[in-house]
């Protein structure tokens, strides 16, 4: 049976995906859990008209977070974290801290898939931070500070 999937489905396809499945699987699984539809000329347009749309709303989102990674380049965000006396944060500065005190200090909506840190801080100074998606890649400094 020839199925267009609504959503990602680990190892049958990604969402508007034309696939054939065993009249069982579908029938049981994909079907009644909404995962899919049966593949008719009508389903088969309206996937092929959001996967259209899906393909210029990723292009689109690209344009941006590639403006987004430039304009931070010159920027440099502050955290403030609670430290001892020696230096060490109390708690780690990860990817979602980051991406919070990016957006509340430069109003940049940087995603926190973006942020490449190797691991996280965990001591006050000054860190570069690099950024990557796909091709498009950059780096900003963060400052940690003691609170």
């Amino acid at each position: 049976m020839k199925v267009i999937l609504t959503r990602d489905v680990k190892g049958l396809g990604r969402v508007h995906d034309e696939v054939q499945v065993r009249d069982g699987h579908a029938l049981n699984h994909l079907l009644p859990k909404k995962h899919a539809v049966p593949s008719t000329a009508a389903a088969r347009k309206t996937a092929d008209m959001r996967r259209r749309e899906m393909s210029e709303r990723a292009q689109v989102d690209a344009v941006l977070l590639a403006q987004n990674i430039a304009a931070l380049a010159e920027e440099r965000v502050i955290i403030r974290m609670k430290a001892n006396e020696q230096g060490r944060l109390y708690d780690a500065v990860g990817a979602p801290e980051i991406a919070k005190a990016v957006k509340e200090q430069t109003r940049v909506d940087l995603p926190e898939s973006v942020i490449k840190l190797e691991k996280p801080v965990k001591e006050l100074g000054t860190v570069e931070v690099p950024l990557s998606a796909g091709d498009i890649f950059g780096s900003f400094s963060l400052e940690v500070e003691a609170e």
